[in-house]
């Protein structure tokens, strides 16, 4: 009996997690193929602002900066922990870190899996926390 009950927790432990998978993959962020024009503008910790205007076929926001060598940045488990933008290091010491939105709004993903559209604008700002 209690074989049992654990094989159908183990079961139902099973289904749940697919579905879980199911409904992420569903629902996950498209990227588009092929070439798409991409804005990125810089907000540097004196408020000036730069922008890039890119032509590219990379799927993700990350592909782009890295390729263009707009930024540099650490490799971690979460993706790209971006350290320095346009030439401009955040500083640790003044809890400094490089803030990603698109058309103003915090993304909710790291760069790396931020896909990008042809006509996307990204902003990238020197905040601190």
């Amino acid at each position: 009996m209690r074989n049992r009950k654990t094989l159908l927790a183990a079961a139902a432990l099973m289904i749940v997690a697919a579905l879980m998978a199911g409904l992420w993959y569903f629902t996950r962020p498209q990227t588009q193929v092929g070439d798409k024009t991409v804005v990125v503008e810089v907000v540097h910790g004196d408020e000036s602002a730069k922008e890039f205007t890119y032509h590219t076929d990379a799927e993700y926001l990350g592909q782009v900066l890295v390729e263009e060598k707009l930024v540099k940045g650490e490799s971690s488990q979460f993706g790209l922990y971006i350290t320095t933008v346009d030439g401009e290091t955040a500083q640790e010491s003044e809890n400094q870190w490089w803030r990603v939105t698109q058309d103003g709004e915090m993304v909710n993903t790291g760069v790396d899996t931020t896909p990008v559209q042809d006509g996307d604008h990204f902003e990238l700002t020197l905040s601190t926390y």
